[in-house]
């Protein structure tokens, strides 16, 4: 009987122990509660995508520095293989959705996004996209309409929400409308700085922003520049004025379209420019212990082969299987407080679950 005394105090000692080791990258005993939430979603990117980077960059990712590593199940509700509209909504607001729904339940019922219960909660949100915030991805954490392809609709949703700062495309959703509308004067009139360039966006370091930089869609990378990265510290600098925390999604949006296109230097260049984007993420959580970082992605794109490689002089060969989305899980990473909960295999609807948790809103929902 001593015996099995003796060998459960010391499965015991052994799980506390490594439980106490799972805490926050910084190795206090109790990590710190969590109070900012960064959401980095690189639409498209799966494994391969994410180790092209990593060999074009000779064998290297700021996303390395992650603890945390999982995989979500990405199929939605009425099809094996999702697209951004359902996958976005999986992720920002916990429900699986029919492909193309935007912010509803296969019922066409609005459900309430992360970003909508920080915002009710007094915290500071944001959107960031390389392309039109009205797109799929952005517009599942806003917005609630029953098709992705009702943008003059969503931009309508981004003026009548409580978000305080969004940087993206999509301008002539909010001023070229079939309705005659300027939502641009509305934002200006909710209190809005209404910036249409990033010269002016960086000006912006209080208040509320609409960054609108773009008709449709930012440009391609590299021709956009540093857009990403800087659009990520300039919504930073200004959420960050919130004593009491906020939440921030950010979208590499065109891995996406490089890998619809079965272009593999594109695919690169999409994704170390999402991946400088993550070190302007990581830079703050290591200023603010109270920070969580995730990366994930909505779905893979392309079916995407690595066949080849060189990590010394960052030479890629890739193969594409199609120009579709497929249906593989997709990987998860965790930076910061709270990443621990990140690990395993899970449902993309958990990754929701596990945000509303580490923000103490878990109850509610």
């Amino acid at each position: 009987m001593k015996r099995i005394h003796l060998s459960l105090l010391i499965v015991l000692s052994v799980f506390f122990v490594q439980c106490s080791s799972a805490g926050h990258k910084t190795g206090q005993d109790t990590p710190p509660r969590v109070k900012n939430v960064i959401v980095m979603i690189g639409d498209g990117m799966g494994v391969s995508q994410v180790y092209a980077g990593l060999t074009a960059n000779k064998g290297s990712l700021h996303l390395e520095q992650c603890q945390f590593v999982g995989f979500s199940k990405t199929y939605s509700a009425n099809n094996y293989i999702t697209d951004s509209g359902a996958g976005g909504t999986a992720i920002a607001c916990g429900t699986k959705t029919k492909n193309g729904a935007i912010g509803v339940d296969v019922d066409g019922k609005p459900v309430q996004s992360i970003l909508e219960y920080a915002a009710a909660h007094g915290l500071s949100t944001g959107v960031v996209a390389s392309c039109a915030v009205t797109h799929a991805t952005p517009a599942s954490f806003v917005a609630h309409q029953p098709s992705r392809k009702m943008e003059e609709e969503i931009a309508a949703d981004f003026v009548n929400s409580d978000i305080t700062v969004f940087i993206g495309g999509g301008k002539r959703y909010f001023d070229a409308r079939s309705d005659n509308e300027n939502l641009l004067d509305k934002l200006e009139t909710k209190g809005f700085r209404v910036a249409l360039n990033m010269d002016d966006v960086k000006k912006v370091t209080t208040g509320k922003l609409a960054g609108l930089v773009a008709d449709e869609h930012p440009a391609p990378y590299p021709e956009r520049g540093e857009f990403l990265p800087e659009s990520v510290q300039a919504a930073i600098n200004l959420l960050k004025n919130n004593e009491k925390g906020f939440f921030l999604m950010v979208e590499g949006s065109q891995i996406d379209w490089a890998c619809h296109a079965n272009e593999k230097d594109a695919t690169v260049n999409e994704m170390l420019d999402f991946d400088r984007a993550i070190k302007v993420a990581f830079d703050y959580a290591d200023q603010d212990p109270h920070t969580l970082v995730i990366i994930t992605a909505d779905h893979e794109t392309g079916g995407m082969a690595l066949t080849g490689g060189d990590l010394s002089t960052g030479e890629v060969e890739a193969t594409y299987a199609l120009t579709g989305h497929t249906a593989v899980m997709v990987p998860v990473f965790a930076y910061g407080a709270g990443a621990v909960a990140f690990a395993g295999i899970y449902q993309n609807t958990d990754i929701f679950t596990k945000m509303l948790n580490l923000y103490g809103f878990g109850t509610e929902k």
